[in-house]
């Protein structure tokens, strides 16, 4: 390209690598040249000006406004020439001056950084001309502009500490309220979010700032925003390249002096002279400076070298200095030549850096004059507190049944498909544990132990009665000689001979011998008739029984006198089996099936729920629950993967919703408003129609009042008005309705585009509600297949556990099929259990020593903290527990717990999310109890009118355990656990469940649906 235009200078900020393209040429002649036009340079060779656009092509030049990279030379100018308009349109003015001053001559290096420490200094500061949004102190906002601000200055006292912290006040002009004004200080101003943020700012900073590309160089203001601003400028002396480079190679110099573990001034004692001692503020090293680097030259040196006039030189090299960033130092004084160099006051000690919550519970500092946790139920006769009288008074319950009774009730729901037993409710559990009679059976009570009893010994015929659990090792070894005796029996013999068969070998002999060893050692110390019992029939022990399956008559009592006789050979069960046997097989009546079956009535609850702990143990042995737990793993992993699938299509669907969004915006121009919107503004515009009507109404009114009132053609007029109006208000709706109807039948071409766009969000709207819907569902499935553990909600800051035992393996309300699904619940209280040995020891019961760090970092102990914090009610073991059945205590607790603390944050949001079913839970309980507390005391009545000579009289209706009937058993198998089997008759067929459990080898698999797919406890179809 040819031109003959006159020198031009220019200088370019687009950025290449870390520095800006600097162009600066210039012709003084009259040549034949090529000018690249968007940068103005002039060439007056062809060769260099072709290498010149081949270097602008490259794709390596950066927008110094954007960030973005990979661009050419002529793309990056165009990208900064255009953010550079927006940037300067968007940024409020008022804040350009103070920001701009406030970062000339910053030397923070990142960008990143460089926003962050302005935006948060600026975020709450506010400036006159400033548009902001007023709070006031009931809440209302009002728009305003500021006029004028006041700043006061932070105020400390000759100790050191602040009395008053800096601040600002403000006159804010209102928008709405023109004769007024308000005066406020930054807490009640907020700016509009869409004002100033981060990335608004980035891009004014970008746009406004420059700096070398040498490292350290300090940000400045371009030339053009400083001279607008009036904004100096000179760059400070110690902020120049040539300083700040002296003052990097003295930091190398001083770096390398301590790593050879010495100073420079420490060389003075090869002249016999003291050595100088350094002095530094202990973890401070100051930064260095231009003024130290002065001092260091033009003090220090010149001291030095004039105490050091008359003797040898000292060897320094000229230009040497001494490490200027020891700014505590001086010179011993025993030698007279030394003088004092530098002293500065001790540093104040940095402050301690701020808490980052939460943190461990205990380590948070107690809130003074805070309500307690509110107080909670104890279901035992006995009460951890002393002086409270606890709720379960004369309930007959000891405190450390607690845990068992949770813990039965728990795995016999969880498994209850296993065990085909209806559901049932904790407090008929309790009800049915706690009923005594020797007439009338409780059907809750025979099923569970006959459901579980059924599962340890398979039917004879199912594999010939095979034993699905661990027998003792004594068992085992007489297994083999029990079989090929004729049922001898283990009764007490005046002289017990042994039966030796004819043909028998020196093993089995002695095999013999020691067991009747063993017998005649347990019949000297035998505390009980529990095996005399077993065997009172010849040849039919528990075993036999069990596979007969002959519960009836409560001969499911002598199976289970059997077991416990059985295992109380072994350490971990001889202590139960002792205390129940004794009760049962007591030594002073006969050993016979009617003493074990009369004497069960007699048992206490304490007792009777050591037996069920007892067999629900052995029971998770067997082969039937290990299957329902991999079957219930495997359906978990089927549900996860499902969930998954189901939140990438819910999540791909919300990204359809957001470009069909974006589409309907694009086709729906603004004159098309919603219908109510238009609603609005039509009625808006007959009120104005009728109120200028009236208005007439009154001046005419008012122009006839001195002349003769006419009364009746006056309302005829206004009539007659009235009518007109309403005639022209229905003639203007016809004709828009009629327009639209119009408009309607003949579409245009973008109202059909809209009107598909329309359908397609309202399609992809269900399919997200249906993706939603599966999510909700896979949750509950996987909530519900849950059934390896009790999932706790979580602990307190004393390490109190908190569990709510419907929030897995159970539907919310137990089985909807259940014969007492009407009650609505299951257990329906949160229940705490206190901290085991390990916590307690060591967090609560510290040893005396840390007691008292404790007490002097907090001002109290961690017993007495415990103590006043948790009220009136405690739990101090593991065997303790406690509960909540009130929705008002459950806020209560929720509103106790401390955020700060890690163990108390997650409990608090485990209890907020199972706040709203553990409440509807708590109030179906209340409602059952009080309508069958109403029938008990009604039935109480009439029972005082029945008597009996011999037998208690007990009416089952006063009882809320027997209207429990297992529907499960009947639908499944025809008949009770605790029945015998029936036969089918010839043309009558079994009824059976549509979702049954098939038993094969011990072993039972859950049913599938038409899909293949498991059922759940609640089928396919849920209610949330």
């Amino acid at each position: 390209m040819y031109s003959t235009r006159p020198p031009i200078f220019e200088d370019q900020e687009v950025l290449t690598k870390r520095g800006c393209l600097s162009v600066t040429t210039a012709v003084s002649h009259l040549l034949q040249i090529w000018i690249i036009e968007a940068t103005e340079e002039v060439f007056t060779n062809y060769n260099d000006y072709l290498a010149r656009m081949d270097y602008y092509n490259q794709k390596r030049f950066i927008c110094e406004i954007t960030g973005h990279s990979g661009m050419d030379f002529f793309t990056a100018q165009q990208s900064e020439s255009e953010a550079s308009h927006e940037v300067d349109d968007s940024f409020p003015d008022s804040l350009r001056d103070p920001i701009l001053r406030k970062v000339q001559f910053s030397t923070i290096s990142r960008i990143d950084s460089l926003v962050d420490h302005v935006f948060e200094e600026f975020k709450q500061d506010f400036y006159p001309g400033e548009n902001v949004t007023v709070i006031l102190d009931d809440g209302n906002r009002l728009n305003g502009t500021i006029r004028e601000k006041t700043k006061f200055p932070e105020l400390v006292r000759p100790d050191g500490t602040i009395e008053r912290k800096a601040f600002a006040r403000y006159f804010v002009s209102l928008t709405s309220r023109p004769d007024e004004e308000a005066l406020v200080d930054g807490d009640h101003l907020v700016r509009d979010r869409k004002t100033f943020t981060k990335q608004m700012l980035r891009s004014f900073l970008k746009n406004s700032l420059n700096r070398e590309s040498w490292l350290g160089a300090p940000w400045q203001v371009k030339d053009k925003l400083a001279t607008q601003y009036r904004i100096n400028t000179q760059v400070p002396d110690e902020l120049h390249y040539d300083k700040q480079k002296a003052q990097n190679q003295l930091t190398r110099t001083m770096k390398k002096a301590e790593a050879n573990g010495s100073s420079l001034l420490n060389s003075f004692s090869q002249y016999s002279h003291p050595p100088l001692v350094e002095l530094r503020p202990k973890g401070h090293r100051g930064k260095i400076t231009q003024h130290d680097i002065e001092i260091a030259r033009q003090q220090q040196y010149i001291h030095i070298h004039q105490t050091l006039s008359g003797s040898q030189s000292t060897g320094y090299p000229q230009g040497v200095l001494l490490p200027n960033d020891q700014q505590y130092f001086h010179i011993i004084n025993s030698h007279p030549g030394y003088h004092l160099i530098a002293s500065k006051g001790q540093p104040k000690p940095p402050p301690l850096p701020p808490i980052k919550y939460p943190i461990e519970d205990l380590e948070v500092p107690p809130v003074r004059n805070v309500a307690p946790r509110p107080a909670m139920k104890y279901l035992s006769e006995n009460c951890p507190c002393p002086g409270r009288v606890s709720e379960g008074a004369g309930s007959g319950i000891r405190m450390e049944s607690v845990g068992a009774l949770l813990e039965t009730w728990d795995t016999l729901n969880v498994y209850c498909e296993v065990f085909l037993l209806d559901s049932f409710t904790f407090d008929d559990y309790i009800e049915a544990l706690q009923f005594k009679s020797e007439d009338v059976p409780c059907e809750l009570l025979v099923e569970v132990h006959c459901a579980v009893l059924k599962k340890l010994v398979n039917h004879e015929k199912d594999l010939n009665g095979q034993v699905q659990i661990t027998l003792p090792t004594v068992l085992l070894e007489e297994t083999d000689d029990e079989s090929s005796r004729h049922g001898s029996s283990s009764e007490p013999a005046a002289s017990p001979e042994p039966e030796i068969k004819p043909r028998t070998t020196r093993s089995s002999i002695a095999k013999t011998e020691a067991a009747e060893m063993k017998a005649q050692i347990a019949i000297d110390a035998k505390l009980h008739r529990g095996a005399e019992i077993d065997q009172c029939v010849r040849g039919y022990n528990w075993r036999n029984r069990l596979r007969k399956r002959d519960f009836g008559n409560g001969r499911w009592i002598v199976i289970i006198v059997g077991l416990l006789n059985l295992y109380i050979t072994t350490s971990r069960f001889k202590r139960i089996c002792d205390e129940v046997l004794i009760q049962l097989a007591p030594l002073n009546m006969e050993a016979t099936e009617d003493t074990a079956i009369s004497q069960y009535p007699k048992l206490d609850i304490n007792l009777r729920v050591k037996i069920l702990q007892f067999l629900c143990m052995l029971s998770l042995e067997t082969q039937a629950i290990r299957g329902y737990m991999e079957d219930c793993t495997s359906q978990m992993t089927h549900f996860r993967k499902e969930k998954v699938e189901a939140q990438r299509s819910r999540k791909a669907a919300l990204e359809e919703l957001k470009i069909l969004h974006e589409e309907r915006k694009t086709l729906q121009p603004e004159a098309l408003s919603p219908v109510p919107e238009l609603e609005q503004l039509e009625q808006m515009e007959d009120l104005k129609v009728e109120e200028l009507d009236e208005d007439e109404d009154e001046d005419v009114v008012m122009e006839s009042e001195d002349e003769e009132p006419v009364q009746q053609r006056s309302l005829r007029r206004a009539n007659d008005r009235a009518a007109e109006r309403k005639r022209r208000i229905e003639e203007e709706r016809e004709r828009k309705e009629k327009a639209e109807a119009d408009k309607a039948k003949k579409p245009t071409k973008q109202a059909r585009q809209l009107e598909k766009v329309l359908k397609k969000i309202d399609d992809v709207m269900v399919r997200i509600k249906h993706y939603e819907e599966e999510v909700a569902i896979l949750d509950n499935d996987l909530r519900e297949s849950d059934c390896p553990r009790t999932r706790v909600l979580g602990k307190d800051r004393f390490w109190n556990r908190y569990y709510w035992f419907e929030r897995n393996a159970m539907p919310y309300a137990g089985l909807p099929s259940s014969s007492t699904a009407d009650a609505g619940y299951a257990n329906a209280c949160l229940w705490i259990q206190g901290p085991d040995k390990i916590e307690r020891e060591g967090f609560i019961e510290l040893r005396e020593e840390e007691q008292a760090k404790y007490r002097t970092a907090f001002g109290i102990g961690v017993t007495d903290r415990k103590m006043i914090e948790e009220g009136q009610t405690h739990t101090f073991t593991a065997y303790e527990w406690a509960y909540y059945d009130d929705p008002d205590q459950l806020d209560q607790l929720i509103a106790w717990l401390d955020v700060r603390g890690e163990r108390e944050i997650k409990l608090r949001k485990e209890l907020q999310a199972q706040r709203n079913r553990i409440n509807v839970h708590m109030e179906k309980r209340k409602e059952y109890r009080t309508i069958h507390d109403k029938e008990k005391s009604e039935s109480v009545e009439l029972v005082s009118r029945i008597s009996t000579r011999t037998k208690t009289y007990v009416d089952p209706i006063g009882h809320r355990c027997m209207n429990w009937r297992n529907t499960t058993a009947r639908a499944e198998l025809g008949h009770l656990h605790s029945e015998p089997e029936r036969g089918l008759k010839k043309g009558i067929a079994r009824v059976t469940h549509k979702k049954t459990l098939v038993e094969d080898e011990g072993r039972q698999t859950r049913a599938s649906n038409r899909s293949g797919k498991p059922l759940t406890r609640q089928g396919s179809r849920y209610s949330f």
